[in-house]
């Protein structure tokens, strides 16, 4: 477990990303991809159901006296509900639950509250850059520091840094990218820590400890947060952004299909698999998963990766990024 993993640098390309070139010619081999497009108000309606969902999952914890069973029944299924409203989350930021991109915010904030930490507004500002700027330094905060590369460079190392995921990424976008605080993040913060007061107040602590936890442990080593290591850790040489097609697709909302989502961001999860069966001479030969906690072993376990393996690009401030179609 101490062998240090061998990939000591990011891997720099000067090229551009590859989705708005394949999304390019998708679109002129197969135009009615674009009926695709648009929000799907299924999404809404999960979202509110999922809220609920956790919220009364909270509440009837309260009964279980084991700690081991409530802390299992948090890690399980409250990681997973509340992971998948995170991904809930992450279709709102592109504006795919409504047209209007106030009411995506606050059903974003809503989702929160059965999460206990306030995230949406601030997702949504660092998520975009994601897309546009793919891989460029300084600016996609989903890449790892170079201090994590440095330090998380050992198999149980990255069992840590696999764990800690939820504080990597909150704090990494203030290091690498700080933002000034707007009226909207307030506003969630305030939201949130409100619901979360009341929520405490009417059922205990521990109802409330129940959202917080299983959001951390649902983001840490559990296998929906498979998806975080799956998406663009460059297991494959040349190759920077990974589809999963696996079953846990039904509980993330298809966050799975993601070479399929960074090509078309304008195309709900709900509809990404039409993307793949359209147009499947564009993706057959990518690599692909079809388990995420395989994906976290083997990450764990291959002494070639680490937070290291990532494309990164140069900050060229000047040429700016391709926007998402």
């Amino acid at each position: 477990m101490g062998q240090k993993v061998s990939t000591t640098s990011f891997h720099k390309v000067g090229e551009d990303e590859p989705h708005f070139s394949r999304r390019k010619a998708i679109l002129a081999k197969h135009p009615e991809i674009k009926e695709l497009y648009g929000p799907d108000i299924r999404l809404a309606y999960s979202i509110v159901a999922l809220v609920v969902a956790q919220l009364g999952l909270a509440v009837l914890s309260q009964r279980i006296e084991s700690h081991a069973s409530w802390l299992l029944l948090c890690w399980s299924i409250g990681g997973t509900l509340t992971h998948w409203l995170s991904l809930g989350n992450h279709e709102l930021s592109h504006n795919l639950g409504f047209k209007t991109t106030l009411y995506n915010e606050l059903l974003g904030m809503v989702a929160n509250c059965a999460q206990g930490i306030p995230s949406a507004i601030t997702f949504k500002k660092y998520h975009l850059e994601h897309h546009y700027s793919q891989g460029v330094e300084s600016i996609d905060v989903d890449i790892p520091t170079t201090w994590e590369g440095e330090v998380f460079d050992t198999r149980l190392k990255k069992v840590l840094w696999v764990i800690l995921q939820p504080a990597f990424y909150a704090l990494r976008p203030l290091v690498v990218a700080p933002k000034p605080v707007c009226f909207k993040t307030v506003a969630n913060t305030a939201s949130t820590l409100a619901f979360d007061a009341a929520f405490a107040y009417c059922f205990g602590v521990r109802a409330l400890l129940f959202n917080v936890l299983g959001t951390l442990l649902g983001m840490g080593i559990h296998p929906v947060a498979g998806h975080f290591i799956s998406e663009h850790y460059t297991f494959v040489e040349g190759q920077e952004t990974y589809s999963y097609y696996g079953w846990l697709n039904l509980v993330t909302f298809n966050v799975g299909y993601h070479n399929e989502h960074h090509d078309f961001p304008r195309i709900p999860g709900f509809r990404l698999p039409e993307v793949r069966r359209i147009a499947p001479e564009f993706y057959e030969d990518l690599h692909s998963y079809d388990s995420w906690s395989g994906v976290i072993y083997d990450y764990v376990f291959r002494i070639d990766i680490g937070p290291y393996s990532r494309v990164k690009r140069p900050n060229r401030k000047s040429a700016g990024g391709k926007k998402a179609a």
